[in-house]
């Protein structure tokens, strides 16, 4: 009995310090992954960050009447960046200020122009109506247009672009 004790516990040992290695190699490779992974996915689950981007100066726009403006700039999807066109509409306000709404109508997300003669924001895709203030006039659009972020640094429009999803009654940003 004591001859078979004594075979077992050099085994049980070297069980017990294999286990033991396992156990911290593992431990070793979960604190290696962790940050790995993160590292990796993290550019994927962060949410945009909106920049200040410059449209160009606010003396070109006229006072009370909207105006599409369009301009290049980069956009970051993961590590990839790339140069995009973008449009805005733009209403110059008389006190200097300056209403900045996204292209979009907030019915489906169709382009939408302004009509001149009848001095309102129109989509062609399901007849929706807006006023120069971008509020629902007719048609089916669940909210008024999107407002953007935007300010007036040294004569010059700067915007923060953002979209939202359309459909809605109220505003979700993507």
């Amino acid at each position: 009995m004591k001859r078979e004790a004594l075979q077992q516990t050099p085994e049980g040992r070297r069980g017990f310090f294999r286990r033991m290695t396992a156990f911290a190699v593992s431990v070793i490779g979960l604190g290696l992954a962790v940050p790995l992974a993160g590292y990796v996915v993290s550019p994927a689950l962060k949410r945009r960050e909106g920049q200040w981007t410059d449209i160009g100066p606010v003396d070109r726009l006229p006072d009370g009447e909207p105006a599409q403006l369009e301009y290049v700039t980069t956009a970051r999807d993961g590590y990839m960046e790339s140069r995009i066109r973008k449009a805005v509409w733009a209403v110059k306000q008389g006190e200097g200020g300056v209403t900045v709404y996204a292209p979009m109508c907030t019915h489906l997300g169709c382009g939408y122009t302004w009509d001149p003669v009848d001095r309102r924001f129109e989509c062609p895709c399901h007849l929706s109506k807006f006023s120069i203030s971008g509020e629902v006039l007719g048609g089916p659009a669940p909210r008024p247009l999107d407002r953007l972020p935007s300010k007036v640094e040294n004569g010059r429009l700067l915007i923060v672009y953002k979209e939202f999803k359309a459909g809605l009654p109220r505003q979700v940003e993507l």
